[in-house]
């Protein structure tokens, strides 16, 4: 399966965010989230190719080190645009879009989503509170549609979109808030993340979805 990642530029990304550490600038943070949500999607086995749609330099170039492809954002109207154009370059084969605000995620907890999203229908996972999404899929041909924002999971389901149950802890975590990075944090960050937050760390090729 093909991953679209979206990733604003570092100014004006995560802004609920900015503050949550101390002495931490915040693009700093923000570009450590965006680093860890790749590192983690390139090493689950589900995956054939990640595709960063960013106007950032910097986390263009951080993220093609780590192995994802990098597009500029050329619709440069929003997270939904960019997710749809990420899908039409990368159309001929099923297509997930993912938040890449998932620095806690586990290989394996995206590989069996992924699994389970395979099939005819579009399916999505819901994030940890239940009304946002973190991820929707949809099979090669089918059209993405998606309807990320406030009350996600609900217009995903409108739309059609199955929705996946599943003990995904590490993947339904997103951060957008200080207590959001706070229980990021319990679950086990990725090795950039870790490193911003002086938290420890899971290294992201293992197969358990436990802090090291």
């Amino acid at each position: 399966m093909g991953v679209v990642l979206p990733v604003k530029r570092l100014t004006a990304a995560k802004s609920r965010l900015r503050g949550a550490l101390t002495g931490v600038p915040h693009e700093r943070l923000a570009l450590a989230l965006a680093q860890d949500t790749t590192a983690a999607v390139l090493a689950s086995a589900e995956v054939a190719e990640v595709l960063a749609v960013t106007d950032d330099p910097v986390v263009g170039r951080a993220l093609a080190a780590l192995g994802a492809r990098v597009v500029p954002d050329a619709p440069g109207s929003g997270l939904n645009a960019a997710f749809e154009y990420g899908a039409g370059l990368i159309a001929h084969r099923p297509v997930a879009a993912l938040a890449a605000d998932l620095p806690a995620l586990c290989p394996a907890d995206l590989s069996e989503a992924l699994r389970k999203a395979s099939g005819p229908d579009r399916h999505f996972v819901a994030d940890a509170p239940g009304t946002g999404t973190v991820l929707l899929t949809a099979p090669a041909g089918v059209r993405l549609d998606p309807r990320f924002g406030p009350g996600s999971a609900a217009a995903h389901r409108r739309s059609g979109a199955v929705p996946l149950d599943g003990d995904w802890p590490s993947l339904r975590r997103d951060v957008d808030t200080a207590a959001d990075l706070d229980a990021a944090i319990r679950l086990g960050l990725g090795p950039h993340s870790a490193e911003v937050a002086q938290a420890p760390s899971r290294h992201v090729g293992s197969t358990s979805c436990s802090p090291s």
